[in-house]
Parts: structure tokens; sequence; C-alpha cells
């Protein structure tokens, strides 16, 4: 069994979900004693939160990278980052670092794919939603078009992750909110729904969609026992 690095604290409410669904992955395979070699690192979510509210994009390279390397030098042989925002670091930390990088899009799009799914709608933190990182993977990379909702829902979606989901606060009101933004992007035309930040799942599921909804926690969590079991 590989053992894997976690680079996770963004927030702990999700990398609680990771250690989860990873655990019980190789529980499953391995059988009732069995569970996963990792290591993992956490960061202090307010500094990381602050520096990306103030586009400080080099200096968060600077801290993932660092992360990468504290795990690689504790024994790590690949490196899952417990959080879709922060995979906008992956090419700086490939290139500082030896070991690979699991991409939480790359399962994404490899059950969206084997569904038959083409036209996608992507739900996250704005930086997610309208920056080309990880959007640009998921059309590029695996040819999916991804659609995003409208201004005043991402700011709503945007919000409700920050305020709310990463303080483990879940609010009826914006359950109902995720619903109406689910809803408008069904009807452009989207017949599934990436749950692109590790804290929605904890908010909405399969019945508030008219559609299919992908959980990228569940997802990468699953390709990450496949790595390490692999």
């Amino acid at each position: 069994m590989k053992t894997l690095g976690l680079i996770g604290g963004m927030s702990w409410e999700s990398s609680a979900e990771y250690y989860r669904l990873i655990n019980q992955g190789v529980r499953e395979r391995l059988g009732p004693k069995a569970s996963a070699r990792l290591v993992l690192w956490s960061f202090d979510f307010a500094e990381i939160a602050a520096l990306q509210a103030a586009g400080q994009w080099r200096a968060l390279d600077a801290l993932m990278v660092d992360a990468a390397r504290r795990l690689e030098a504790a024994g790590a042989e690949a490196i899952v980052i417990c959080t879709n925002t922060m995979h906008k670091s992956v090419p700086e930390i490939e290139a500082a670092s030896a070991l690979p990088v699991l991409h939480i899009a790359d399962p994404t799009a490899h059950a969206l794919k084997t569904a038959g799914h083409s036209r996608v709608a992507l739900l996250g933190t704005a930086f997610t939603m309208e920056q080309a990182f990880y959007r640009a993977r998921l059309e590029e990379r695996h040819g999916l078009e991804v659609l995003i909702p409208e201004a005043e829902d991402r700011a709503e979606v945007h919000r409700v992750i920050y305020e709310e989901l990463v303080a483990g606060r879940i609010e009826p009101a914006s359950r109902e909110a995720y619903r109406g933004v689910i809803a408008r992007l069904v009807a452009r035309g989207a017949t599934a729904v990436i749950l692109g930040c590790t804290e929605i799942m904890l908010l909405i599921g399969p019945e508030d969609s008219a559609v299919p909804l992908y959980d990228t926690t569940r997802l990468h969590a699953e390709a990450a026992v496949a790595l390490a079991l692999g």
C-alpha cells in the first residue's frame, strides 16, 4: 500500500470526510481491520482564505509547495489536495516535487464521461467557477462543455461556502438557494452537476437536483484508494 500525503484543512470539515472515505475504501478492499497509510498536513484555513480573498496566489503557491515538500519528507508517495480551489497550485507543486499529484478534476471527468455526460454544470468557489485552472482542465483535457451559474448565483454559491459550510453551518435557506441555482443550470442544458467544492456535499444531495450530482470529494477519495492500492 502506498502512503498518501493529504493537504487538508481547507476546510477541516471536508478534510475529515476525506479521511473517513479513504479509510472506508481501504477497509472495503482489504478487510475489516485494514486502514489507509496517510500523512496529513492541515492548514489554518483562516490564513488560506485571507490570501485567497486578497488575490495573493503566489503566496498560496508557496504554502502549497511547502506542504507538499513536508509530506514528501514524511514519507508520502503521492499528493492528494483535499480541496478543489487549491488545485490552482498543482503546476507549482509538480514543478517542485517528484511526487505525483492526484488531480481532483480527472476522476470527476472520467465518471461524467463514463455516464455519457458532455454538457455539465460546475458549482464551487468563485475562484473555481470563474478562473481557468479548473474549467480548462475539464474542457481541454477531457472534452467536456462546462456551464457556470450567472453572476448573482455565483456570488451566492461562493458566499454560502465561505460564510456557512466551512464553519459547519447547514442552513435550509441556503439549500433552497442552491436548488434554484441548479434548476437554472439544468434549464440551460446541463445534464449533470459537478459539486466542485469539497464542502457542497455537506449541504445538498441527489434529492435536490433533477439531474445527477457528481461529488468531487467522494470521487477523489475513491481515486485515492485506487492509487494507494494499485
